[in-house]
C-alpha cells in the first residue's frame, strides 16, 4: 500500500462508465472532449464545465452527466497526458492548464458564461481560471477542493497542536513524490504530479497567493470530514507520525474556514460541510451533487432573463 493510498481527499479512483469521445487539436496535440447540448444552447445561457481532480480523466464525472437536467449544456475533457489526450510537455504550472482549457473552449466555440465545476485539484483550477478570465465565469461548484490557501503558518500549527510530526504541505510533496514513481499509474497522471510538485516544492500553491478576489457570482462548496479512517490508513499514519482523527480535524477545520472566508463576500453562495462523506463526495452521492448544479442553473439563467 502506497503512502499517498491514505490520504483520500487527494485523490480518488472509482470503476466509472465511458463515454463516447470527441477529439481538438491544439498546437498539433489531441485532447479527448465530451460535450452536450451545445447545437441546442441559447444565447447567453451559461454552459457547465467539468474540471476533474489530479490524475483523473473526465470519466470522473461520469456519474453526474445522467443526474443534470436535460437542458443543461455542459463540457468535459482529459487534462494533459490523461484518457486519450495526447500530452503536452509545455504545460508546466496550473497556469498554463487553464490557459489551455480556455484556448480549447475558444477553438470549440464554447462561449461563455461559464459554471465551473471543480473537484479536488479542479476545485483549485477552477478559481484560477475564475481569477484569470473573471468576466466568462457565471457560478462555481467545487467538490471537495484542495486547500490551496493554507499558508505555511497554519500548517505548522495544525501539525503541532495536532501532536503530529508532518504536516499538509510536507504530505503533499512526499505523497506527489511518491506517485511520481509508481509505474502502476499512467503517464499522464505522473506528468501532472510532476507539474505540482515542480511548482510546490519551494512554495504550497504559489500560483494562487496573490488572487483578485471572485466577482460576485453565486458559489457552492461541498466539503466531505470526519470520514473513517481504515485499519491500514491507521498504520500508515503511525509511520508518517500523523496523529490520525486529530490531525484530520485540524486541517479539515483549516479548510472549512478558508472556503468560508472565499465565498462570504458573495451573494447566493453555500458552503455544504458532510461529515463522514468521502472525497468522492459526486461519485457517493450524484442526486445532492447534481441537484445542486441543476439549482445553480436555474438561478444563474433566470437571473440573465430579469436582467
Amino acid at each position: 500500500m502506497k503512502t499517498w493510498a491514505i490520504i483520500l481527499f487527494f485523490i480518488f479512483i472509482t470503476a466509472v462508465q465511458s463515454y463516447s469521445q470527441e477529439m481538438v487539436s491544439i498546437g498539433n496535440l489531441r485532447t479527448s472532449y465530451l460535450i452536450k447540448g451545445l447545437k441546442n444552447r441559447k444565447s447567453n445561457e451559461p454552459i457547465v464545465i467539468f474540471e476533474s481532480g489530479l490524475g483523473m480523466g473526465r470519466d470522473n464525472f461520469s456519474v453526474l452527466f445522467p443526474k443534470l437536467m436535460n437542458d443543461i449544456p455542459y463540457f468535459c475533457y482529459d487534462r494533459n497526458g490523461l484518457g486519450s489526450s495526447e500530452p503536452d510537455l509545455s504545460l508546466k504550472s496550473d497556469n498554463d492548464v487553464v490557459t489551455k482549457l480556455h484556448l480549447i473552449l475558444y477553438t470549440l466555440n464554447i462561449k461563455p458564461p461559464y459554471i465551473l465545476v471543480g473537484h479536488s485539484l479542479g476545485g483549485a483550477l477552477t478559481r484560477l481560471f475564475a481569477a484569470k478570465y473573471s468576466n466568462e465565469v457565471a457560478g462555481l461548484i467545487l467538490i471537495d477542493p484542495t486547500d490551496f490557501m493554507l499558508t505555511k503558518k497554519e500548517d505548522a500549527v495544525a501539525t503541532k497542536t495536532s501532536n503530529s510530526q508532518i504536516g499538509y504541505q510536507q504530505l503533499w510533496i512526499k505523497m506527489l513524490s511518491d506517485m511520481i514513481s509508481d509505474k502502476n499509474l499512467s503517464y499522464g497522471a505522473r506528468l501532472e504530479m510532476k507539474r505540482e510538485l515542480a511548482i510546490s516544492e519551494n512554495q504550497f500553491f504559489k500560483e494562487y497567493s496573490n488572487l483578485p478576489p471572485l466577482n460576485n457570482i453565486p458559489i457552492t462548496v461541498f466539503i466531505a470530514y470526519n470520514r473513517p479512517i481504515e485499519r491500514y490508513e491507521k498504520e500508515m499514519n503511525a509511520k508518517l507520525g500523523i496523529n490520525g482523527r486529530f490531525w484530520f480535524d485540524a486541517f479539515d477545520n483549516l479548510r472549512i474556514k478558508h472556503y468560508a472566508d472565499l465565498i462570504k463576500q458573495n451573494d447566493n453562495c453555500e458552503l455544504i460541510l458532510l461529515p463522514g462523506y468521502s472525497h468522492g463526495i459526486h461519485q457517493q452521492d450524484p442526486d445532492k451533487v447534481g441537484k445542486s448544479i441543476n439549482n445553480l442553473f436555474k438561478k444563474i439563467t433566470k437571473s440573465d432573463q430579469l436582467n
